[in-house]
């Protein structure tokens, strides 16, 4: 089993941060992944427990991710039911804890390689793609 956590300090409000955050149609705005849908809402409407999200890049769908706890302003969790080349057992949470004036959110993920000797390498990919991500938020977040 892999191991990825990052944290990323938001000079915004917790609830700014988690709403954010947790708009799922806005990450292709933020997130640097591409383009972000929604394949079924989840409740509470439209981003939580059975919310369905899906990622593409270039017109080609790459992930589909299902949120499995949500938790409003401090937790999110979820799964990875389909994509993720190389990928098994993902499951992801993002926790909203406030910190100085701003928010500081911790994302992490377990998941096993699907390739055997190909963990260390999914876990560096992974380890950037949150940095990315995270930072693409804290300056979305800046914007006036």
């Amino acid at each position: 089993m892999q191991h990825v956590e990052v944290t990323q300090i938001i000079p915004a409000p917790l609830q700014a941060v988690w709403n954010r955050y947790n708009d799922h149609r806005s990450w292709g705005q933020w997130a640097g992944l591409g383009e972000a849908t929604l394949a079924r809402e989840g409740d509470p409407p439209p981003n939580g427990v059975g919310c369905v999200r899906v990622f593409t890049n270039a017109g080609i769908v790459k992930v589909h991710e299902e949120v499995v706890a949500f938790e409003p302003p401090t937790r999110m969790a979820y799964r990875l039911v389909k994509g993720g080349p190389g990928l098994r057992d993902h499951l992801g949470e993002a926790i909203f804890t406030p910190h100085d004036g701003g928010t500081l959110i911790t994302w992490r993920c377990q998941f096993n390689s699907k390739i055997p000797g190909m963990g260390g390498v999914l876990r560096w990919f992974i380890t950037r793609l949150f940095r990315n991500a995270l930072a693409g938020l804290a300056r979305d977040m800046a914007r006036p």
